[in-house]
């Protein structure tokens, strides 16, 4: 007997393009084309054994197909412009914008970048006060070394005059600046050839996602999140859409079609998330399979079937299931994640190793499901993730006992199906929707989509005989998952900003192209500036508190800083705060943190505390259980939280205290701490310090308490 190993690599980015400054305003599209999806193709052709699905959502395909046809971006044209002739304004961006790279794999490398990025400073204030230090020939080689670290090293290696470009490293002209971009668009128009050609070879399935990348269970009805999420706060407008989840399906469907000349057979819908209701409704598109999370399951069938990271029963999640005519596959999710967020940090050879041997310590026949991102994860990786693919594609080829199939592939060799009574409505994050709907932020979007369809059903209503599908187009790309993946506080992007104009501008267009004035409400903007909360006091020495819970001597905390949170308004959804006081300070190992209740310890039994802090690195730290003095820390790569250790030097017992060491956090002298402290309450959030914005906590130097004595 052997083991499958069905592998599925999604690929996806949010639809860029401002309808209202007719270009794309953000260069991931262009960028991660350049860097993963052609090089994906080329790395599998050496292993011709191994075999792959790969997930191409329709809205990405589209992006591609525009850049083909001379789309260009707001990052390209601030590339193309000649250095001596930018003005002050260009040369700020492209000092704010033009180290977005992972700088110790891909700017690091680069002796010439890196000298750049350190005379730019690493942490700075202001771009348009540091312009004047950079020459135009400084200028021009941010603009190319910018643009050359998002070519993957493949193509690098390949091509001469990249390689050449690569060698030079500086000093580079005008004329070897348009070469590289034209290089771009060549790499651009090469991918969709590739991957038509190698699904017809075989060695690679496709699989497609709803159109525009949207959530579909909310789509079809956003109060389904009271299903999983029981203590949600729901927008004020129930948006019900089934007819546009449909839409969104088919849509998708007829694409791919057009796209590759044949109708796909599988489906990951977007973000794996699902509902009873949507599988129905790609029953009724012809879709043979989908795939989603390993919780999804264990929440449909009332089982768990893990202790830990190990599996208890494998047989429960490696096989196939049935509902309404779909077979479903789950994902296992450890193993998923060790890909994406783990193996990045671990030498290659050995990271393999561990991956095949988690697969045969667990089980010794099914399918095993490894499904995840495609693109964003290489770039934590050495040499692109080049390496460790080649690594496991070369083990996965030569081993006896690991098949690896691609999902329809397997369904066809193994018609046998466990059939279920019922699916739980979630998605691949915690089994629930609270990504996308349940923020403050989130529920405006919701109601900003709401009022704009209705708006739009109501034109139509009266005009039936006009043409609206451009308008439709409008909302349905409106109703892509990733606009909201940027709403609330779940995760940080210098371009939030950027984000909320391009949705806001898309839900304007609708009534453009009804030949009507956008409503007032859209040009306010859903996302709130997160701004920085002043202390009502100073910190004015170190300090060295005794984490017990208890105020011990007057002289402990006499030297920290403090908030008075009653004067920053009540909180997010009770009259009144639960604290009062927020203390901070520090000493040359530390930095601590305290919070004074209104009540007794009893009325937080059942509470989750949680630090946020969002620069110079999104770390969280969860404090779940009152009873206990443990504090778990997570940080975020890639999008996903991942646990790196504890802390046990917290406690709430009459005021909840907590000393994090710096070197826990990675937090050296001088840096600043932008953070804020989240009550939760099963998913809830009950209450926040501050209210809105951050606190922004200064490191100083080591001799701070003698600058302060002066």
């Amino acid at each position: 007997m052997s083991i499958s190993l069905a592998i599925l690599w999604h690929m996806h980015q949010p639809y860029y393009y401002d309808p209202l400054k007719n270009k794309f305003m953000l260069p991931w599209v262009r960028l991660h084309a350049t860097k993963d999806y052609l090089d994906m193709l080329l790395i599998l052709e050496k292993f011709p054994n191994v075999k792959l699905t790969f997930n191409l959502v329709p809205s990405l395909l589209k992006q591609l197909k525009e850049y083909e046809n001379g789309a260009t971006d707001i990052f390209f044209e601030h590339s193309i412009i000649p250095a001596e002739e930018l003005n002050e304004d260009q040369k700020a961006f492209i000092l704010e914008n033009f180290f977005l790279a992972n700088w110790k794999t891909m700017i690091y490398p680069f002796k010439r970048y890196r000298q750049l990025l350190e005379k730019r400073g690493k942490i700075y204030d202001n771009p348009f006060k540091i312009l004047k230090k950079f020459t135009s020939q400084e200028f021009r080689d941010i603009q190319v070394l910018f643009n050359l670290v998002w070519i993957d090293p493949i193509h690098r290696e390949r091509d001469p005059f990249l390689k050449e470009l690569e060698k030079k490293e500086s000093n580079f002209t005008e004329e070897e600046k348009k070469l590289l971009l034209a290089k771009h668009i060549e790499i651009i128009k090469q991918i969709i050839p590739s991957y038509k050609e190698m699904a017809k070879s075989g060695q690679i399935e496709l699989s497609v996602s709803p159109f525009y990348h949207p959530i579909l269970p909310l789509i079809y009805d956003n109060y389904k999140a009271k299903e999983c999420m029981p203590y949600v706060s729901l927008p004020k407008y129930n948006f019900k859409a089934p007819e546009d989840a449909k839409a969104q399906i088919d849509k998708a469907i007829s694409y791919f079609e057009e796209t590759f000349g044949f109708k796909p057979k599988g489906m990951w819908p977007s973000e794996g998330s699902v509902s009873e209701e949507i599988i129905k409704l790609i029953a009724q598109s012809g879709i043979n399979w989908i795939a989603t999370d390993e919780e999804i399951l264990s929440k449909s069938i009332d089982e768990k079937f893990r202790y830990g990271e190990n599996l208890t029963n494998p047989s429960l999640l490696y096989q196939v299931y049935e509902f309404e005519g779909v077979k479903i596959f789950f994902r296992d999710r450890i193993l998923s994640d060790l890909i994406g967020f783990v193996y990045s940090n671990w030498d290659a050879q050995r990271a393999v190793d561990d991956f095949l041997r988690r697969i045969r310590s667990s089980t010794t026949s099914g399918i095993v499901s490894v499904i995840l991102d495609g693109e964003n994860a290489w770039e934590y990786y050495e040499n692109d993730g080049n390496i460790f693919l080649e690594k496991l594609y070369e083990s996965l080829q030569k081993s006896k006992d690991i098949k690896t199939v691609t999902f329809s592939e397997y369904i066809e060799e193994n018609p046998y199906l466990k059939k279920l009574k019922k699916v739980f409505p979630g998605s691949w994050i915690n089994a629930n929707f609270s990504i996308w709907i349940g923020h403050e932020e989130d529920n405006i979007s919701w109601d900003y989509l709401y009022r704009v369809r209705e708006e739009l059903l109501s034109y139509q209503r009266e005009n039936p005989d006009k043409d609206l599908s451009e308008a439709w187009e409008e909302i349905y790309i409106s109703e892509g998952s990733d606009w909201n993946w940027w709403y609330g506080d779940e995760h940080y992007t210098e371009t939030k900003d950027v984000f909320d104009s391009i949705y806001r501008h898309h839900l304007m267009s609708v009534y453009l192209k009804i030949g009507k004035e956008p409503p007032s409400f859209l040009y306010v903007p859903i996302s709130k500036k997160m701004k920085e909360i002043k202390p009502e006091i100073e910190p004015k020495g170190f300090i060295t508190p005794k984490i017990d819970g208890k105020v011990t001597g007057y002289f402990e905390w006499l030297e920290a800083g403090r908030f008075n949170l009653l004067r920053m308004g009540g909180s997010m959804h009770k009259s009144e705060s639960l604290f009062s006081y927020l203390y901070y300070g520090f000493n040359r190992e530390s930095l601590f943190l305290r919070l004074d209740p209104f009540s007794s310890i009893r009325d937080f039994e059942d509470l989750k505390i949680q630090i946020q802090i969002i620069e110079p690195r999104r770390i969280r730290i969860v404090y779940n259980n009152l009873k206990t003095q443990v504090a778990e820390v997570f940080f975020q790569e890639n999008e996903i939280w991942i646990k790196k250790g504890e802390l046990n030097s917290v406690i709430f017992y009459e005021i909840f205290e907590i000393e994090i060491p710096f070197k826990m956090i990675y937090i050296t002298q001088e840096e600043n701490i932008y953070l804020f402290i989240e009550v939760l309450k099963n998913s809830y959030l009950i209450d926040r310090a501050p209210v809105v914005g951050f606190i922004k906590i200064h490191i100083p130097p080591k001799d701070f308490d003698k600058l302060m004595w002066f």
